[in-house]
């Protein structure tokens, strides 16, 4: 797709998939219940189409309730989830991926996307949960399977581990201070879809003197740049905020383009994993 094109109805093809997803997401980490509720129906209603929530982040019901409230078809909104550790066994693990399925559409309900939150439970975690997303998939319960702040050994481990490969999608921190440019080539090599997450890097670089002169450009603000930045590099940039004004805003990012000099220079503030604010991934 031609960035020129880009809108809030972008959508990305998954690898080994007939779904889509959408461009822009919605994130709702450290979102607390009620507030969730209505910062997602207030995404909605702007136009997102993607919310990203996890087990860790304890809202799934809270994204559930949204997602019925806002009386949309169930088709037509995207939800990804996260398992953040396995069970004692493939049994138990494989229950704890239904219970967020059910939190978040119901008991004959499915999610779009389930990713495993993190490498970091050792080997023997990852392979019982990669298999129940597997299971979920094969079932119906998940559409589609990936991977959240897994380096590249992480993903080559997959391929010995189940049926599924690759991951369709693998959302680690990125934004132009952490580009984390092996990951990404890797991902982009092998068709993996990459989301990034803190694109907005918590407002800790509103005052960069780059992203300003970037943003007096264009007459728009640092979040909107970083979620341009973000869309025109390929990714699925997950912005989060539980304002009103700032969810609306950090959406209206199609009525600019960043040229190729804004893109350069966004590109040359990064500081590998010096830059990260969450954690880098471990290649």
């Amino acid at each position: 797709m031609s960035i020129n094109t880009l809108s809030i109805k972008s959508t990305l093809a998954l690898p080994d998939s007939k779904y889509k997803i959408p461009q822009i997401g919605f994130g709702v980490y450290l979102s607390p219940q009620a507030k969730c509720v209505k910062s997602c129906l207030t995404a909605l209603e702007a136009g997102y189409r993607h919310i990203d929530t996890a087990q860790y982040y304890e809202n799934e019901d809270s994204v559930g309730n949204a997602l019925r409230d806002s009386k949309l078809p169930r088709e037509d909104v995207y939800i990804t989830t996260k398992i953040l550790s396995a069970g004692s066994d493939a049994g138990a693990t494989y229950k704890k991926v239904l219970e967020s399925v059910e939190k978040l559409a119901g008991k004959d309900g499915y999610v779009d996307l389930f990713l495993i939150h993190t490498p970091n439970g050792g080997a023997g975690a990852r392979k019982l949960m990669w298999q129940a997303l597997e299971k979920a998939k094969q079932k119906g319960k998940v559409r589609d399977i990936g991977v959240s702040n897994y380096g590249i050994q992480h993903m080559e481990d997959i391929k010995s581990i189940g049926k599924v490969w690759p991951p369709t999608v693998n959302q680690i921190e990125l934004h132009p201070w952490c580009q984390q440019r092996e990951c990404v080539s890797y991902c982009q090599k092998n068709n993996i879809i990459i989301e990034a997450y803190c694109p907005l890097v918590r407002n800790e670089k509103a005052n960069d003197k780059t992203l300003r002169s970037i943003c007096e450009k264009h007459n728009v603000g640092t979040n909107q740049v970083l979620v341009r930045w973000s869309l025109q590099k390929g990714f699925v940039p997950l912005p989060k905020s539980d304002t009103p004004s700032r969810i609306v805003s950090n959406a209206d990012v199609y009525g600019f383009e960043l040229d190729e000099e804004d893109m350069e220079r966004l590109d040359g503030l990064d500081e590998g994993d010096k830059g990260a604010i969450v954690q880098a991934v471990s290649n």
